[in-house]
């Protein structure tokens, strides 16, 4: 493969007796599209003590990442065109990788009143989305539904019945009870799809549903599909990798929203990845301050750090099983989501982007989260032996980790 002025030029050619370039060794790795995240939070504006574009995207590129899109829930709210430019252009001076900014569905993300969705979209938003907090009217989700269709604008829904929630801190069953904390009922997710997939199907326009975790949430989604519903769907890797027992010894690193489920719900979300009920795999790279973590867990903020391992993590529990290919895994973490937010990204062709990960599958590493280049390290995956290292990854015809080290 060729790469010049930041773009793919040539294809299968033997660079061995060309001058002048500049050659990688991809003997024994797989030479991958650059990931496309559709969903994860850079805290920029508002919490840069938590993370920022720069540091955000660091991580971002040490997991094979070339492309991210980022949640408006920073403060303030990324809900006009101010916030969408600040994003882009503090993202073309200080980002490592691609930054895409997701609006906000409504105004400062309270429920009341729809952005200016055009407005967003013109500013060069990607999607719309209130992540963080569900929309609660029925009512105003239809708006956003038949308003965004207009200008192409891809609608994410956290879906969350915010009573049924009621304040619980992790998945409802045998679990909480036990560790005497209250629980989220897995109705809270999968009354809230049912309400979307409804009114997606009734106004006969798409929508995305964000970090699926339930086994029946699969099979409202699966169902609609077969309806011919305009849906799709996307899930995290730490809801295909470990359960509700990870919150054990009150482990605030695995407090996460939705809650971590039971392993039927684990075995669900990789069927739904299998048969494509599920079409991406996204981060929700959510990190938090140390001290916003360590404390109590009904206190401690919800969200863990996504971006090192996701790669890692897909490949250990859904390819090495042969649950899914590489290449169905380059469909759920390039292809889709590229698709999905209108990207020109996630495939390798002739005049595209150089946007590269080169991936060694079978070497086996153990997580060490003091390691990340994230501010934040609150992940529950710390000392987990994963398989899959990212050895280069190039964004834009620049190489900006090789040989496993951040240049």
């Amino acid at each position: 493969m060729v790469i010049e002025n930041g773009r793919i030029t040539e294809i299968g050619k033997d660079l061995q007796e060309q001058p002048n370039c500049d050659l990688i060794d991809a003997t024994g790795k797989y030479i991958l599209p650059g990931l496309v995240d559709a969903h994860c939070h850079l805290r920029d504006p508002g919490f840069e003590y938590k993370e920022d574009i720069e540091s955000g995207t660091r991580s971002a590129a040490m997991g094979g990442f070339t492309s991210v899109a980022c949640m408006p829930n920073t403060n303030p709210v990324i809900d006009n065109q101010a916030m969408v430019k600040y994003v882009i252009n503090k993202g073309k001076h200080e980002a490592l990788v691609n930054v895409y900014p997701i609006g906000a569905i409504s105004k400062g993300q309270k429920g009341e009143e729809l952005s200016e969705i055009g407005e967003l979209k013109f500013a060069g938003a990607v999607a719309v989305s209130d992540d963080g907090k569900p929309v609660r009217s029925a009512a105003l989700m239809k708006k956003v539904l038949q308003y965004a269709s207009m200008f192409d604008m891809t609608v994410i829904s956290h879906c969350e019945d915010l009573e049924l929630a009621d304040e619980g801190v992790m998945n409802e069953g045998y679990q909480s009870t036990v560790m005497g904390l209250k629980g989220i009922p897995s109705a809270a997710e999968e009354v809230m799809v049912s309400r979307d997939l409804i009114l997606a199907e009734y106004t006969k326009t798409p929508i995305h549903l964000a970090h699926i975790s339930t086994e029946l949430s699969v099979d409202l989604i699966r169902n609609a599909k077969k309806r011919g519903v305009k849906v799709t769907a996307e899930t995290c890797p730490h809801y295909f990798s470990i359960t509700e027992e990870a919150c054990s010894g009150f482990n605030t690193y695995a407090k996460v929203n939705p809650p971590l489920r039971t392993q039927k719900d684990v075995d669900a979300v990789i069927d739904g990845l299998r048969d494509g009920t599920i079409d991406i795999i996204a981060t929700d790279h959510a990190p938090h301050h140390y001290d916003e973590k360590n404390v109590e867990f009904n206190a401690a903020l919800n969200g863990m750090v996504g971006f090192e391992t996701a790669l890692p993590l897909a490949i250990t529990n859904l390819v090495r099983p042969g649950h899914i290919t590489m290449e169905k895994l380059v469909e759920k973490m390039c292809v889709n989501p590229s698709k999905i937010l209108g990207l020109n990204k996630g495939v390798l062709d002739i005049g595209r982007p150089a946007d590269i990960v080169i991936v060694d599958v079978e070497e086996e590493y153990t997580v060490d989260i003091q390691k990340f280049q994230s501010k934040a390290k609150n992940s529950p995956f710390d000392g987990y032996r994963l398989y899959g290292t990212v050895n280069c990854t190039i964004v834009n015809g620049k190489i900006v980790v090789r040989e496993k080290v951040l240049l």
